[in-house]
């Protein structure tokens, strides 16, 4: 039997032009895969470390000390173990770290390895990537939610929504489903250029202008829909990512011109854009230490909205279980380097489901050419998936991937867009 032989890793750069670790597995049968792991500008406070050097190269930024982490700490456990059972795996690397948020030996370079010895035991299996997460007699491909205006901590502009994305209900396929945003996507561009602003892009791909209003962006969004001739609601919804955290201060919310706004005012603020515009999901629409903010936006709007919980849940099963307890949102972003380990990542997963929340795959902001989440989503039929704009290779790796996956496995696969967003779509 192939058994684990080999692990390295080095230094390379994100999007963001971040250093950020790529590991390396070989096997004594010859086989050998690599992975690379992102990291997030807007980062809730609970999530898994980020390892960094904190000295002078690289601004501080640097990854060495993971990498060092991954040769003389994880490898010398992990080699002579097959790579066929990855609970086993990312279990012995949880237990040397022996810490809450994998401050040890960072959630950078246990995540690193523990996607590259999923991607080696596919090999050794014979089957695609997607496939050796369950074995299933279908898999669902996920509806793409793709950013196409950036704002808050991902652009230099006035907008406090960090993510103005759009969510594609009326295609049929999922290349359908990506044509359908591009085209709006070069519409959006055109509108904005008539109306002088730059078109440039931020970290997420989506464009960065200098909008003032989440209102302005928004009717942006509507005349593009209508440019490229699609029919909100029925072709076309929004989503938005507040990343609430971001602006909450004291107890309060400053809301750019809306000023500054109690809870329960902000939670009403996004009831009236829900009200005015084909929102079906808002993402962090209340800072994570916000309980009751979360709770009263659950009351308010849970029943006719997805509320996606991202810095409050952070992929971790433990906050997740008081969230549902509490009654708070009704969807879950997985983001696997939130949580270090592709196991705990989805674990998280299947509770989520097991409890009627809706799950979505995430990527993050500094984001490498790594195509493994769209693998992920599909394998996991995880039923949406955001990874960004329709531009820079860092985003459409993920989505090509999965164009390949639907074209090559057809036989396996759907793509049902009304099934995924059913409780949503009902109130538009």
């Amino acid at each position: 039997m192939s058994v684990i032989q080999h692990i390295t890793a080095r230094e390379i750069l994100d999007s963001r032009g971040q250093p950020t670790i790529e590991a390396v597995v070989s096997l004594s049968s010859g086989e050998t895969a690599s992975a690379s792991v992102p990291s997030g500008a807007s980062t809730g406070r609970r999530e898994a470390v980020d390892l960094r050097d904190h000295q002078d190269r690289y601004r501080g930024q640097g990854v060495l000390q993971a990498i060092a982490n991954v040769q003389a700490v994880l490898a010398p456990a992990l080699c002579g173990e097959s790579p066929l059972n990855q609970v086993k795996l990312d279990q012995i690397m949880i237990t040397l770290d022996g810490t809450n948020h994998k401050q040890r030996l960072g959630a950078n370079a246990i995540l690193a390895v523990s996607i590259a010895m999923k991607r080696v035991a596919a090999k050794v299996s014979g089957k695609p990537l997607f496939q050796c997460f369950s074995e299933q007699a279908s898999y669902s491909l996920p509806v793409p939610m793709i950013n196409v205006i950036n704002g808050g901590a991902h652009a230099d502009n006035p907008l406090m929504c960090q993510e103005f994305m759009v969510i594609p209900i009326g295609a049929q396929s999922f290349a359908e489903a990506i044509r359908h945003s591009a085209e709006l996507f070069y519409s959006l561009k055109d509108i904005l250029q008539r109306a002088g602003y730059q078109t440039a892009v931020g970290d997420e791909g989506g464009f960065a202008p200098a909008l003032r209003t989440e209102i302005e962006a928004l009717d942006c969004l509507m005349k593009a829909m209508e440019q490229a001739g699609f029919k909100p609601s029925r072709d076309i919804v929004l989503a938005l990512d507040m990343a609430a955290s971001e602006f909450y201060q004291a107890g309060c919310y400053h809301v750019g011109s809306e000023g500054i706004l109690a809870s329960d005012s902000f939670a009403e603020y996004l009831k009236t854009l829900v009200e005015q515009y084909p929102i079906i999901s808002i993402e962090d629409g209340m800072a994570e230490d916000d309980i009751d903010g979360w709770l009263h936006l659950t009351q308010l709007l849970g029943q006719r909205c997805q509320l996606v919980g991202d810095d409050l849940f952070v992929t971790n099963k433990q906050y997740l279980e008081h969230g549902i307890a509490h009654h708070l949102a009704n969807a879950i972003l997985i983001k696997p380097n939130q949580i270090g380990t592709l196991t705990e990542a989805i674990h998280t997963l299947a509770y989520a489901k097991q409890e009627g929340y809706r799950t979505i795959v995430s990527h993050r902001s500094g984001e490498t050419e790594d195509s493994f989440l769209a693998d992920f989503a599909v394998g996991i039929s995880a039923g949406q998936i955001k990874t960004g704009s329709v531009t820079r290779s860092e985003r459409t790796c993920k989505y090509n991937q999965i164009l390949r996956i639907e074209q090559q496995y057809a036989d396996l696969v759907s793509f049902n867009p009304a099934r995924e967003l059913a409780p949503w779509l009902i109130n538009l």
